[in-house]
C-alpha cells in the first residue's frame, strides 16, 4: 500500500505539472506555480494514502490486534502518524525535485522561470504541504472511523469548494487548508499569508484534526 501511494503521488504530480508546462504560452505571471501545478492533483493521492493507512485499522478488528501489541492508544496513534508523515515527507521531497526537473525541462520562456531560491522553496513547500494534507486526512479518518467518509469530505472540498471560493483573495478563503499551504508554491502572493505563514495555517488545520482524532481514539471502543 505504501509503495502504491508513493507512486501515485509522484506520478500524478509530475504528469499534471508536465501538462501545465506544455500548455504554457511563455508569459505565465507565476512561473513557480506553473512548475508545481501538479501538486493540486498529487495531493489527492497523498490524502488517499493518509486516509487508507488509518481506515485499515477500523476494518475487521485490525485495531484490536494493533492495540494488543501497543496497549497505549496514544502511543499507537503517534506511531501511525509518524509512519505516515515520514513516508509522505520522503516521497514529497522526491516528488518536488522530480517535478522541478520536469517543469524546468518543458518548452517555454526559460528566462522567466523560477530562480534558485524560489525553486528550493517550491521543493520544500511541496514536501511539507503533501505531508500536512496526508496527516489532515489521517486525523479526519480517525474522527469519522471511515475512510470513505473522510474522502467524501476532502475530495469534493479540494476539487470543488476551494476552487469556487478561491477567487475571494484577501479574505477567509485564504485560510482554507489547501489554499494557505499552496502559497509556498507561488512566486508571489496577494493575500494576507506568505509561504511559511500559509504552511503554518495548514499545520493548524492538521493539528486540530489530529488532536480530535487522538482524543476519540482514546475514548471510543476498538
Amino acid at each position: 500500500m505504501r509503495e502504491r501511494g508513493a507512486c501515485a503521488v509522484l506520478l500524478a504530480t509530475m504528469a499534471f505539472s508536465a501538462l501545465a508546462g506544455i500548455d504554457t504560452d511563455g508569459d505565465d505571471s507565476d512561473p513557480l506555480f506553473s512548475v508545481f501545478f501538479g501538486v493540486s492533483f498529487g495531493q489527492i493521492a497523498a490524502v488517499a494514502f493518509g486516509t487508507t493507512a488509518v481506515s485499515a485499522e477500523f476494518q475487521g478488528g485490525a485495531l484490536r490486534v494493533s492495540l494488543a501489541a501497543v496497549p497505549r492508544r496514544g502511543r499507537w496513534f503517534a506511531a501511525k502518524l509518524t509512519a505516515i508523515a515520514l513516508s509522505v515527507l520522503a516521497v514529497g521531497l522526491v516528488t518536488g525535485l522530480a517535478t522541478l526537473a520536469v517543469g524546468s525541462a518543458m518548452p517555454g520562456d526559460q528566462a522567466g522561470g523560477p530562480d534558485l531560491a524560489e525553486s528550493l522553496r517550491g521543493v520544500i513547500g511541496c514536501a511539507l504541504y503533501l505531508t500536512l494534507m496526508a496527516l489532515l486526512a489521517a486525523g479526519l479518518t480517525s474522527v469519522l472511523r471511515s475512510g470513505t467518509g473522510a474522502l467524501g469530505i476532502l475530495i469534493p472540498f479540494l476539487l470543488i469548494v476551494s476552487f469556487v471560493v478561491g477567487d475571494m483573495s484577501g479574505n477567509a478563503a485564504d485560510f482554507l487548508p489547501d489554499r494557505a499551504g499552496q502559497v509556498a508554491l507561488h512566486s508571489g502572493w496577494d493575500g494576507s499569508l506568505g509561504p511559511w505563514t500559509g504552511l503554518a495555517v495548514t499545520a493548524l488545520w492538521t493539528t486540530a484534526a489530529v488532536t480530535a482524532g487522538a482524543w476519540l481514539v482514546r475514548r471510543r471502543d476498538a
